[in-house]
Formats: C-alpha cells, structure tokens, sequence
C-alpha cells in the first residue's frame, strides 16, 4: 500500500522496483531502480521536526528490504539505505540513521541512530546505536554496540562475509525481476 503522510508526501517508487502488495510505505520515502520491498515490510516517513519539516527515506538501487522489515524516522530526521544492501526479516531501521552501499543487516536487528559504513555486516539480532561503524566491520551476532568506543572490539569484514551479503543481494535482484514479470497475476 502506497499512502500520503499527514504531511501530504506521497512516496515516489522507481517502476522497475518491486514492493509486495503487503508492504506499506507512507509519506517522504525514496525508493530507486530494481529495489526488492518484501511482505509485510512497512517503510514509513511521517514525522516532522520543530520546524514541521522532515528528511526522507530513501531506499537505494539494487537494495532489499525482506519480509516484515520497519524503517521509520524520529523527529524529522532521515534514513539512507544505500545501493546493494541488504536489510534482512524483521529488523528495524530506525532514524536518523545512514546504511552504506553494499550493507548487510541480519535478522531481527535494530539500528537507530547510528552511520553504517560501506561494505559493513551486521549478523543476526544485533543492536547498533549512537556509533558510526566504519566501511568493511563485521558485527557478529547478538552483539550490541552503543558507542564508537565499542567499536575498538570489532573485526574487519572477512572475504566470506562479504561474499555472502553480496549473494543475498543478487538473489533478491532476481526476486524483483521474476516479481515484476508476473506483477499482473496477484
């Protein structure tokens, strides 16, 4: 479902996207060519700052956001998914927060105020907040990382990291094609 915000943002979809009739975008949201939004994801940009203004969501080209993902801004503040990232089910992106190009984000994780670097993992139910993850880190799996101080900790992305977000991302490009060709049938 496509909405307006209070505001009176409609979000803009590139046609070659593909977002499942179950999602739910509303308001200042951006999504670019050949972007997978999977079911029950709900991308939403509808608050304003003090001024009554806000910044938008944008969802970069080749990204994919999966099944029942929540991206949402606090206070006007806006978030970047960059291109050919990875935001994987059920994980909450919460702004203002930026995600490199090349990103992937694990199950059930949360990331909230914080700037995800190029070419960076962050496993399964992990939390990251108030830091900025430098390009090609590696967060394991339920770690929490609330400073850039904890940052210290945490290992470069090995090669098998990396190729593995990049295969999640080529399966979910393949998604959106396979999706837009049979987009009549639903």
């Amino acid at each position: 479902m496509i909405r307006k915000n209070p505001s009176g943002d409609l979000p803009v979809v590139h046609e070659s996207a593909f977002v499942d009739p179950t999602a739910i975008l509303c308001g200042k949201v951006s999504v670019e060519a050949d972007v997978f939004i999977g079911p029950y994801a709900v991308i939403r940009a509808d608050e304003v700052n003090e001024d009554g203004e806000m910044e938008p969501i944008i969802i970069g080209a080749g990204s994919n956001i999966q099944d029942g993902v929540v991206i949402h801004c606090k206070a006007g503040g806006g978030v970047t998914i960059g291109r050919s990232t990875s935001i994987a089910h059920r994980s909450i992106v919460h702004g203002p927060c930026t995600v490199g190009d090349n990103v992937f984000i694990g199950f059930n994780s949360v990331l909230f105020n914080c700037v995800v670097g190029d070419g960076s993992v962050v496993r399964h139910n992990s939390v990251v907040e108030g830091c900025h993850v430098p390009p090609g880190f590696y967060i394991p799996s339920t770690t929490n990382v609330h400073s850039d101080e904890e940052l210290a900790r945490i290992q470069p992305v090995s090669g098998g990291e990396t190729s593995f977000s990049e295969s999640v991302a080529e399966a979910n490009r393949t998604l959106v094609r396979g999706y837009n060709r049979i987009r009549n049938e639903f």
